[in-house]
């Protein structure tokens, strides 16, 4: 085989090697980054609340210049909430319930002063609410009180204030770290709670309390205050259905849930990643059709001394072999090199996301990994058999 190693540096193009080692590199390193960027991200449009039932809806009246000029509420009556509940699509219905009164709230980190500010609680019955009952219990009159943060409010921590602050940055594993402090001042009365945060949601933008500690906190500190609900939610049994659609247009509600819009963000994250990685696998067959152009010519050049081997003896493997280990080895350099730069590429993006989503599992380059060696494998396979075939026909024009 030394022979024939003699022969092949004879006429190698260090150009055309380079063109389609770079061209390789380029075309995998597309189809590999789109592939595992589309599995890092998913999970930032498909994760759902923890603690909140997947397939619901949260509904409100729509607010237009009309109800501004006239003045009419936003509140669901009675009878609406009825006739809601009466349609097919809907399971089950709850009513939000919000404080009668003024609350004022502290949170603290490590110590430090966060967030002083007047909110306002509200509360869903507790069959919306996944989580252990233990977690989501309170008994009237009791001084510790589970909540659940809107994401939002996380988010303007972690990027805002622990940043400029030097303080650490909160996710679902410490939210133990957070002091929450609740003042109640209404009707004559004063009180002091703790709040205990359980849990963070993304798709509520209020804090939530235990259904039982909004009603007998309405009842002690505003009892001769009552207001009709402006937002219900609603499970159903499958949120893309048309009639959903059909009924909020007819009536004039909208629904504040992202789902139907993850939905078709992940369909069109899909599209544009099999856009991408159509594009490098063609990058990858034009840089696959320069390989075997330059094995060929390097062949053909050859092809008389080659022969020649092949009439003294040395069988079409032995005479490819040399041709095969070269393509092998330009293919498993340019798959590494892929793997490394996909690996600091990913560590770039991957910032990034876990800053926005601190919660979400750092996953793995395992999907890299295997795509990599699955097309190593393909285009491997199909360089032994193009190079076995073109010295085949050098056998053949012997006999």
């Amino acid at each position: 085989m030394n022979l024939v190693w003699k022969l092949l540096r004879q006429h190698i193009s260090i150009s055309q090697f380079a063109g389609f080692a770079f061209a390789n590199l380029f075309g995998m390193l597309i189809v590999l980054f789109g592939f595992q960027f589309y599995q890092d991200v998913l999970p930032v449009f498909t994760q759902q609340d923890s603690f909140m039932k997947a397939d619901y809806l949260i509904m409100s009246k729509k607010i237009g210049m009309g109800n501004t000029i006239s003045g009419r509420t936003n509140s669901f009556a009675g009878s609406e909430i009825d006739e809601i509940s009466s349609q097919k699509f809907v399971k089950k219905i709850g009513k939000f319930t919000s404080t009668e009164y003024k609350v004022d709230a502290s949170m603290g980190v490590n110590g430090v002063n966060v967030l002083n500010s007047e909110l306002f609680f509200e509360s869903v019955p507790d069959g919306f609410v996944d989580v252990p009952l233990k977690d989501w219990k309170y008994e009237p009159g009791a001084h510790e009180v589970p909540i659940i943060l809107p994401r939002t409010y996380i988010n303007m921590y972690n990027f805002g204030f622990a940043q400029s602050h030097s303080l650490p940055k909160i996710s679902d594993g410490l939210m133990g770290m957070i002091d929450f402090q609740i003042f109640i001042q209404a009707g004559g009365k004063k009180e002091q709670f703790k709040g205990k945060v359980i849990g963070f949601s993304s798709r509520l933008n209020t804090i939530l309390v235990p259904q039982a500690f909004m009603d007998w906190s309405n009842q002690e500190f505003a009892p001769d205050n009552h207001s009709d609900p402006t937002r219900l939610i609603v499970e159903v049994g499958n949120p893309a259905d048309e009639n959903i659609s059909q009924y909020l247009d007819n009536h004039g509600y909208e629904v504040e849930t992202d789902k139907l819009d993850a939905e078709k963000t992940t369909y069109f994250l899909r599209m544009i990643v099999m856009m991408v990685m159509v594009i490098g696998l063609v990058i990858s067959a034009l840089s696959f059709y320069i390989l075997m152009l330059s094995i060929y010519l390097l062949v053909q050049k050859n092809s008389s001394k080659l022969e020649n081997l092949l009439l003294i003896g040395y069988s079409p493997a032995q005479v490819s072999k040399p041709y095969q280990i070269l393509t092998m080895g330009l293919n498993v350099a340019v798959l590494i090199i892929a793997w490394v730069a996909l690996f600091f590429i990913r560590n770039y993006y991957m910032d990034f996301i876990e800053a926005l989503y601190p919660d979400m599992e750092d996953g793995s380059m395992l999907p890299a990994f295997g795509l990599g060696s699955v097309l190593f494998l393909i285009v491997s396979l199909l360089n032994i058999v193009a190079i076995r075939r073109k010295v085949g026909n050098i056998w053949k024009r012997k006999e």
